[in-house]
């Protein structure tokens, strides 16, 4: 399977939220849906389901659905935000703090784009 890049540089093929809905296991929805969940935003197993962020996507995650990266990545109409002219911005500050590996895989999209254009 090909690598799936989310807008702000997930993985979602390593997504425990993709990796549930490829495997179709309601064990792990049920787990996933009560450790996302918080006092203020309950999940439930019918929401932990996703095939991947993109736009074209069938199933998106609850949090994908208004995350605020991918809806400005869908009205620029870019695979993620490395291919943004104005990357790197302040929506990615937050999700740069938590996994700074999603900053570095943008940065080398970000690279071979520019490369591609030299």
């Amino acid at each position: 399977m090909n690598r799936i890049v989310s807008y702000c540089g997930l993985i979602c093929n390593d997504c425990p939220v993709f990796i549930a809905t490829e495997n179709n296991d309601l064990e792990q929805k049920i787990k996933l849906s009560q450790e996302y969940s918080s006092p203020n935003y309950k999940l439930s197993p019918e929401d932990i389901n996703c095939t991947g962020c993109h736009a074209d996507s069938k199933i998106t995650f609850k949090f994908c659905n208004e995350c605020e990266i991918r809806i400005c990545g869908i009205k620029k109409g870019i695979d993620n935000c490395g291919y943004c002219e104005e990357y790197p911005c302040s929506k990615l500050d937050i999700p740069f703090k938590n996994s700074p590996q999603n900053k570095e895989i943008l940065d080398q999209i970000r690279e071979v784009s520019e490369s591609c254009y030299e």
